[in-house]
């Protein structure tokens, strides 16, 4: 009777005792990572050939305590190593675990490989060689605190390796997970499965093999018992034609169908290699197909099972679009397959959530170092009672609908194409959205550190799906943003490269937006009225833009009939999206002046004089000009004592900025011979009817006669 060790992923350990009992396996107790268990040799290579879950099946050679290096050293040793393999065998050692003593898994590795090779010169045989590739065999130890377990690798190569799969697509499932997943989907031999994103038809591959009775290493070619002086040659090529055997009875009898598709086609042609290879090609058809106009491929109204494997997140697409393939998927799977069972493995439950439908189980596993989960689902037969579906953010959704009917009207009656249609109106969505034409930028305000950083992702994915479904987005046109309060020159920053400019209209003017590239998209949406307003006063005057950003401002003082525009900013990059703007209006020529410059630095220096002025400051920055920094709420008075020396007579400064509770200093521009009229309730508009404190606004001339 021989004791051995099967090892797997995390979380189908149990799985795994069961499919080893059901071989005959004896005394199995499951640990993590695998399960102990017993068994006579025919039983352990059955288990070898037969194991669809197993990662590696060890045979446990001795232990010992290690409390040095020499501990260790003297503990492999005591193994009759020359009595396992030859000396014209390569060998390998596979060290894992560390202790006080062993501190490095190579240096442990080490001490190992010398043991073993002066176990033979000791005898004197030759050394046999290291083989660190494709050794003949391989040598397992762990290392458990201070004790170490040293045991033959029959497998070789690792299980999941079956010899089908020389194809694979970006992010390839391992077999024996794939196993684990067909064998926990609810699906039975004789019953049709479909995978609508098959990849490289890993799962359909392990379920026609489950099917057709395949053993799973029938097609493998190295093992590391191959090279053991104890093989039995002659035990194994009968097993193996039994296996042989089965296989064939098996293909012929199965009556199961399987379906794979995936909207690439160099993919699919992969797969279809890999079926050929695993001699299942005529129980499995693959073809190129987008999930989103998939249609059931029987015709008879039998029922079947759609397992598979979705994008989430590790195959490079974007948030919204995952959350949009979640969201159409849930509702082609409730459309096409009505009686159906449906099981998807993902390493995102926010996504799964996205389908819209309650799970009756789930299973949990680990692929690689990801924590996935897989849920199964039945779709209501057509006719009967409907399903219980899980809502997505449903009061989101349907405030989000309220304020759409009420706005878009509004919108399309006043000339604008860019406005706010959610602003947190919910607390528990704390989110703003934005539609930029048939574009839509969700931002996140980016959540405190008190709650849960699960339920803040699921609430947010809840909130793409559902603005996706109401405003039948796709969701290409979606942008994600999350906010969070800005330091230094994060304005500034750019977060992708894209360069992905459109054109937008806001009353009478044509700007350049860029939702991608940058925290903000180049046009503030609360100051719409404010340029509206400095455009009507504009007439003839000549107008200046401080803190200018993407230059909205002065297009329309331009377009208002302004004598002349200087537009100030400190980035270069902001110029020139500002003279981009400039000119798609029309307005060119020297009369549109842009400068790039420190602001207040410039302020400073400068002694032209204007009729009209818009500022629109930062609520903090750090300024070279200053010795410590600018703070608009304790700095304002300068900085409008510096503005009045540009002012003309008559003239009118409009000064604007974002500080909640600000307080303007009435007696000190009192001082300054200057008198201020606060005109906020006049710049917001009904799509920040909510956020009345987004901005305040003034208009400060002189006062009288100086």
């Amino acid at each position: 009777m021989n004791s051995l060790f099967a090892s797997t992923a995390r979380g189908l350990e149990e799985l795994l005792k069961s499919e080893l009992e059901a071989l005959g396996a004896t005394a199995c107790k499951v640990v993590q990572g695998g399960v102990h268990y017993e068994g006579d040799d025919r039983l352990m290579y059955q288990s070898l050939l037969w194991s669809r879950l197993a990662s590696r099946i060890l045979l446990p050679l001795t232990e010992c305590g290690v409390y040095s290096d020499v501990d260790l050293y003297l503990g492999v040793q005591a193994v009759d190593w020359p009595a396992i393999f030859g000396s014209d065998k390569t060998f390998a050692v596979h060290f894992s675990g560390l202790n006080e003593v062993i501190r490095n898994s190579q240096y442990g590795a080490l001490k190992v490989k010398d043991a073993i090779v002066d176990s033979f010169t000791r005898k004197n045989l030759p050394r046999p060689d290291v083989d660190r590739e494709q050794p003949d065999i391989r040598i397992n130890v762990w290392l458990n605190h201070d004790k170490a377990s040293i045991a033959l690798d029959l497998s070789g190569d690792g299980l999941h390796q079956r010899g089908y799969r020389q194809q694979t697509g970006a992010a390839p499932l391992k077999e024996n997970l794939a196993a684990a997943i067909v064998l926990r989907s609810g699906w039975k031999p004789g019953i049709a499965m479909v995978d609508p994103m098959c990849g490289s038809g890993t799962l359909l591959i392990e379920a026609a093999m489950i099917a057709s009775d395949r053993a799973p290493g029938l097609h493998r070619n190295h093992w590391g018992f191959n090279a053991w002086s104890q093989f039995d040659a002659t035990l194994w090529r009968e097993l193996k034609s039994e296996a042989q055997a089965r296989a064939s009875r098996g293909l012929r009898a199965t009556t199961s169908r399987f379906y794979g598709y995936d909207n690439d086609q160099r993919v699919i042609e992969r797969a279809r290699v890999n079926a050929r290879k695993a001699g299942l090609a005529d129980l499995i058809g693959f073809n190129v197909q987008d999930v989103l106009k998939l249609t059931n491929p029987l015709t008879d109204g039998t029922a079947g099972t759609v397992l598979s494997n979705p994008p989430y997140g590790e195959r490079l697409e974007s948030e919204p679009a995952l959350i949009a393939l979640y969201s159409q998927t849930g509702r082609i799977m409730k459309q096409h397959f009505a009686g159906w069972n449906l099981s998807l493995f993902s390493a995102s439950p926010e996504l799964l959530s996205c389908l819209q439908l309650r799970a009756e189980r789930q299973f949990k596993a680990k692929n690689g170092p990801l924590d996935c989960v897989q849920k199964n689902y039945q779709l209501a037969a057509t006719g009967a009672a409907p399903q219980g579906n899980a809502q997505i953010a449903e009061d989101y959704a349907n405030r989000l609908r309220k304020n759409l009917k009420k706005l878009e009207k509004w919108a399309k009656q006043e000339g604008i194409e860019c406005y706010r249609i959610y602003d947190a109106d919910l607390p528990e969505y704390n989110v703003a959205v934005d539609r930029y034409a048939e574009w839509v930028v969700v931002q996140e305000y980016a959540p405190p550190k008190t709650i849960d950083a699960t339920k803040a992702r699921q609430r947010l994915f809840d909130v793409l799906a559902a603005t996706l479904s109401v405003l039948e987005l796709p969701a290409n046109r979606l942008v994600l943003k999350t906010r969070e309060r800005q330091k230094g020159k994060n304005q500034y920053q750019k977060m992708g490269e894209k360069g992905d400019f459109f054109e937008v209209s806001e009353f009478n003017a044509k700007l350049w937006v860029n939702l991608t590239d940058y925290l903000d998209t180049g046009l503030f949406l609360d100051h719409r009225i404010a340029r509206k307003m400095l455009g009507q006063m504009s007439q003839g005057k000549d107008f200046l833009n401080l803190f200018a950003y993407t230059g909205s401002a002065s297009v329309h003082a331009g377009l208002g009939g302004a004598r002349s525009t200087t537009t100030v900013d400190m980035s270069r990059t902001y110029l020139e999206w500002a003279e981009r703007n400039l000119r798609l209006n029309g307005l060119t020529g020297r009369q549109h002046r842009l400068i790039q410059a420190d602001c207040l630095s410039w302020l400073s220096e400068s002694d032209e004089q204007y009729d009209l002025i818009f500022i629109d400051p930062p609520t903090f920055s750090n300024s070279k000009r200053m010795e410590e920094s600018f703070d608009v709420q304790r700095d304002h008075l300068l900085l409008l004592k510096n503005l009045k020396r540009l002012l003309r007579k008559g003239g009118t400064i409009m000064f604007s900025n974002n500080k909640r509770g600000f307080k303007m200093d009435h007696d000190g521009l009192s001082g300054l011979h200057l008198t201020a009229q606060e005109i906020t309730a006049s710049t917001q508009s009904q799509d920040f009817a909510r956020n009345r404190q987004i901005h305040n606004c003034w208009l400060i001339t002189h006062a009288g006669k100086e």
